[in-house]
C-alpha cells in the first residue's frame, strides 16, 4: 500500500455495495437436526447504513430468529429438523458505505491514552475494560509484547504507534492461507511469521492489549480495487470474508485499521460484527445430529449495487 494509506479516504458520496455470502455444507450421511447461529447481518455504523438484508436457508428451517448481542451485533439463529445431506445458507445484503476520514491525532502519548481507558467513567467503560483483557483466542505472550513495544517507545503518539505497528505486521508477516487454522494461537502465528487476515488481526489486538490499549476484532468484507474505486489497487482478502481490528484512541474514538493491507478501513470495507476475537463473531456455527464428515464451501461476492 502507498505511504499515505493512513491519511483517510477523500470524503465522497457513499457507495452502495451488494454482498452475497453463500455457505454450503455437504455431509457424508444425513443430518437429522441442526441448530445454528449466524453473524451475517452487517451493522449500522457512523460510516455505513444497511439498505436491505435477507438470509435464505435450504432446507427451510422450522424456526428462525434474531437478537442483538452484548456487542451490539445482529445475531441470527435457525433450526432445521428435516433430514438433509446438504445445508445452504445465503445472506444477501445491500449497504451504503462512506469513506473513512483520517482519525483525530492531538499528539497525546500512547501512555496517556492507555491511562484514560483505565480511568474511563463514561458509558463505554465496561466495553473498554473488556477489550483490554485477554480473550479465548487472543492471549498475551512475552515475545509478542516485547515486539509490540518497538512501535510504542515512551512518549510516542497513539496514532503514530498504531500506524507503525500496522505497517510492521504487513511488512514482516506473509499472507499464507495454508499456514494456520481458525484456532491457531497468536504465539504460533508470531513464530511462523505467516497467516491470514484473522491471524494478523488477532496478533495486532494482542500487541495493543498488552500495552493497555483497548482493541476489538472486526469481521466483514472488502471489495477489490477494480470493483470498488477503479484505482486498480490490489487488496488481499478482497471478495471473501475479511477481518481487521479497531483500536480505541481516546478523543479519536474507535479507529479501524487493516494490517493485511496496511491501511485505514475505508469505503471498500463492509463491517459485519465486532467482538473480543473471532470466536465472538464467527459467520456460522452450530451443532447437528448425524452427518458424519462434511465438506465446507464458502463463496462471497462483493460488487456495486
Amino acid at each position: 500500500m502507498p505511504d499515505d494509506s493512513f491519511t483517510g479516504d477523500e470524503v465522497v458520496a457513499p457507495v452502495r455495495w451488494r454482498v452475497v455470502h453463500t455457505t454450503i455444507y455437504d455431509y457424508a450421511a444425513p443430518v437429522l437436526v441442526c441448530h445454528n447461529q449466524i453473524h451475517l447481518a452487517p451493522r449500522d455504523t457512523p460510516r455505513q447504513a444497511i439498505v436491505a438484508h435477507r438470509v435464505e436457508v435450504d432446507p427451510a428451517p422450522v424456526r428462525i430468529a434474531e437478537h442483538v448481542d452484548v456487542f451490539g451485533n445482529r445475531v441470527g439463529s435457525f433450526v432445521v429438523e428435516q433430514p438433509h445431506g446438504r445445508l445452504v445458507v445465503t445472506a444477501t445484503t445491500e449497504v451504503d458505505v462512506c469513506a473513512a476520514a483520517a482519525p483525530d491525532d492531538d499528539g497525546s502519548p500512547w501512555e496517556d491514552v492507555a491511562a484514560l481507558a483505565v480511568g474511563h467513567t463514561g458509558p463505554e467503560r465496561l466495553s473498554l475494560r473488556g477489550m483490554r483483557l485477554d480473550s479465548p483466542l487472543v492471549r498475551r505472550h512475552d515475545a509478542v509484547t516485547a515486539w509490540a513495544a518497538e512501535s510504542f517507545p515512551p512518549g510516542r503518539s497513539w496514532r503514530a504507534g498504531l500506524e507503525d505497528l500496522t505497517r510492521r505486521i504487513h511488512r514482516d508477516f506473509a499472507y499464507d492461507p495454508g499456514a494456520t487454522t481458525v484456532s491457531t494461537p497468536v504465539e504460533q502465528v508470531f513464530a511462523l511469521r505467516r497467516g491470514v487476515c484473522q491471524d494478523f488481526a488477532h496478533l495486532q489486538i494482542a500487541c495493543l492489549r498488552a500495552l493497555g490499549l483497548p482493541a476489538r476484532y472486526v469481521s466483514g468484507y472488502i471489495a477489490s480495487g477494480t470493483a470498488a474505486c477503479g484505482d486498480g489497487a490490489a487488496l488481499v482478502g478482497a471478495d471473501a470474508s475479511h477481518a481487521w481490528l479497531s483500536c480505541w484512541g481516546g478523543r479519536a474514538g474507535w479507529v479501524d485499521v487493516d494490517p493485511t493491507n496496511d491501511c485505514l478501513v475505508g469505503g471498500r470495507h463492509v463491517t459485519v460484527a465486532w467482538g473480543r476475537d473471532y470466536g465472538d463473531v464467527c459467520p456460522i456455527k452450530g451443532v447437528y445430529v448425524g452427518g458424519g464428515q462434511h465438506r465446507l464451501h464458502v463463496a462471497v461476492d462483493v460488487r456495486r449495487a
